[in-house]
């Protein structure tokens, strides 16, 4: 089946840069719809989560969109999942912004917290360091580089799985300042910190790996 029979669903909950992400999928041959629709949603092939701006806002507008209740079923049934930026980031337990804690998806535990840089924020190219074996990454040079842009992210890394017959997340990890999470594979949940819709050719070549999971 060609990339071009996937139907991606960009959720539209009021943080994200929608009409980039909705191009650059495009770009790769998916079949793109932007809407907050709780139904288009739930049936697309594969659902987008981005997300710019603060951590708490973003899961209010999530959970006013019902987004939440969108990821958590999709994940349930093993349906294709991807966040991007701060929609990366409410994937995990929670977040912490001046000293304010907001309760996040918890569907990783781990805490999103200020990045310890000379420059914040992280914004511009960066490498990542990803595991030989990441789908994600498949057909990528080593350093190759994406865009970013943030102040917070994750420092630690904590699931740990216990039954054999799981396979482990893959975590991708890149470098500003300290180490950070910059992207996890976790069966059907994919993430990235970085902005693959606007990291040109090698971001366009991500995008394709996911659509061809599914």
């Amino acid at each position: 089946m060609s990339t071009s029979a996937r139907k991606v669903v960009v959720f539209d909950y009021g943080f994200g840069n929608v009409r980039s992400a909705e191009r650059a999928l495009a770009h790769v041959g998916a079949d793109v719809e932007i809407t907050g629709d709780y139904d288009k949603a739930m049936n697309a092939d594969g659902l987008l989560v981005p997300g710019v701006g603060a951590f708490s806002a973003c899961m209010q507008g999530l959970k006013e969109a019902r987004g939440d209740w969108v990821v958590e079923r999709r994940l349930a049934g093993g349906r294709p999942v991807m966040g991007i930026c701060v929609g990366m980031q409410i994937l995990f337990a929670r977040g912490i912004e001046h000293g304010v804690e907001t309760e996040g998806l918890d569907e990783w535990p781990g805490t999103v917290g200020p990045l310890d840089a000379p420059v914040v924020p992280h914004m511009g190219w960066n490498t990542v360091e990803a595991p030989e074996d990441s789908e994600l990454f498949a057909g990528l040079d080593a350093d190759a580089r994406f865009y970013f842009v943030h102040s917070y992210a994750v420092h630690d890394w904590s699931l740990e799985i216990t039954n054999p017959a799981m396979r482990a997340p893959l975590v991708t990890w890149a470098t500003h300042g300290e180490k950070f999470v910059a992207a996890v594979e976790n069966g059907a949940l994919w993430a990235t910190q970085f902005h693959p819709e606007k990291s040109g050719e090698t971001g366009a070549q991500l995008l394709a790996n996911w659509l061809r999971t599914f």
